[in-house]
């Protein structure tokens, strides 16, 4: 159970720094992290206790052995028959703790802020939604509206709970507010993310002799150098509105052994940004193959997907954001991606809007503003109220 002392949290700061205390360092994003400060159960397990303290029925779904999905339904007094459905979703995972320069878990409370990793990116904005419903009591039960709650394990790297819940349940629920810090804009429209690793095969011969061997680095430059300028330019192309252009980028790149001998092997990660006009267009991957085959390189490299999530699009007409808005929201894009795309992929329209400044993530001094703390608490409090009886 989530506690101070031997109590409850007494305010949603207090919250927010005890589940900051709680280490939930996505394994897949930290490889090389201590053991003991990965994964999501522990804050899994706590969020869960503090549902169940606020009414909710509480449940785990595991989308990887240990790293479980903590699921809240609030019961409604009149049943569920016609009522719209609403998802609260922030993610129980953070990104690596590595070269921070303050405590990662203190979750200390000092200066106005809330310290440590996941203070802002996204425990911050978790705290503020579990206490709303603290606030809000059995009158949850009452309103014109059905309330759910999903903790998501792994939103840092892959998305995987986000990917098993909406397999799972994305016909429950008809909107979702996934739990981002957007200082409490509504975000309904952000790019797709796709890594692509890139190789080339040499035949490996002495630094001497190079003439001997075939050199898998240049090899590679080539096919990056058509990248970071044709391609890039093709990408160009396909501008959102809101969003820009698509775009590519060049992250990591290693090849050889030593200098004095010629390269057998050369590889790098390629980073592409998708907008919703290149999904609609067939997507980064019939385009980036498409260019391959076009200037020659689809025999001389292989590719692989890492990882790929499509774009976020909710129609900004969407009846829920019209709600939100009212409560003085202001709707927005955003270079980032989210829990959300996959949602909305499973067939639950959804938005991004939390407390706190996104500028905070993932830094080496993380911290949120008790004040936003407080605002974004009333906000879903608000949001809540809004559909009273």
């Amino acid at each position: 159970m989530i506690q101070k002392s031997k109590g409850l949290p007494e305010s949603v700061a207090e919250l927010c720094g005890s589940l900051v205390a709680i280490p939930s360092v996505n394994p897949d994003g930290d490889p090389h992290a201590d053991p003991s400060v990965c994964g999501e159960k522990a804050c899994a397990e706590a969020v869960g206790a503090f549902l169940a303290t606020c009414g909710a029925l509480v449940t785990f779904e595991e989308p990887s052995p240990g790293r479980p999905n903590v699921i809240g339904r609030f019961p409604h007094s009149r049943g569920k028959e016609g009522l719209p459905r609403v998802l609260f979703a922030p993610h129980t995972d953070t990104v690596s703790i590595t070269g921070m320069t303050i405590p990662p878990f203190s979750g200390e409370i000092r200066d106005g802020r809330v310290w440590g990793r996941g203070a802002s990116d996204t425990k911050g904005t978790m705290a503020a939604m579990l206490w709303a419903f603290r606030e809000m009591g059995e009158s949850i039960g009452e309103l014109n509206v059905e309330v759910g709650f999903v903790g998501l394990v792994g939103e840092e790297s892959g998305q995987l709970g986000a990917r098993h819940f909406a397999a799972h349940h994305g016909d429950e629920y008809d909107f979702a507010l996934v739990g981002e810090p957007t200082g409490l804009d509504v975000v309904y429209t952000h790019k797709g993310c796709h890594w692509y690793t890139l190789e080339t095969k040499g035949i490996a011969a002495h630094g001497a002799t190079p003439e001997r061997g075939e050199n898998a680095i240049t090899a590679l430059l080539k096919v990056l150098a058509a990248l970071d300028v044709e391609f890039r330019a093709e990408l160009a192309e396909y501008r959102d509105a809101i969003l820009g252009p698509a775009t590519v980028n060049i992250g990591l790149i290693e090849g050889g052994s030593r200098p004095n001998i010629v390269p057998d092997r050369c590889w790098a990660v390629v980073d592409f940004r998708e907008t919703p006009a290149l999904e609609q267009a067939g997507g980064i991957d019939k385009i980036f193959h498409a260019f391959l085959k076009r200037h020659g390189f689809a025999s001389t490299v292989s590719v692989s997907l890492i990882q790929g999530c499509g774009p976020l699009f909710t129609d900004p007409g969407h009846a829920m954001m019209n709600r939100l808005t009212s409560l003085g929201s202001t709707l927005a894009g955003a270079p980032w991606l989210c829990d959300g795309a996959w949602l909305a992929k499973g067939g639950i329209p959804s938005v991004a809007v939390g407390p706190g400044s996104i500028a905070q993530a993932h830094t080496v001094d993380e911290w949120v503003w008790v004040e936003d703390l407080e605002k974004g608490a009333a906000y879903y409090r608000s949001f809540l109220e809004s559909f009273a009886p």
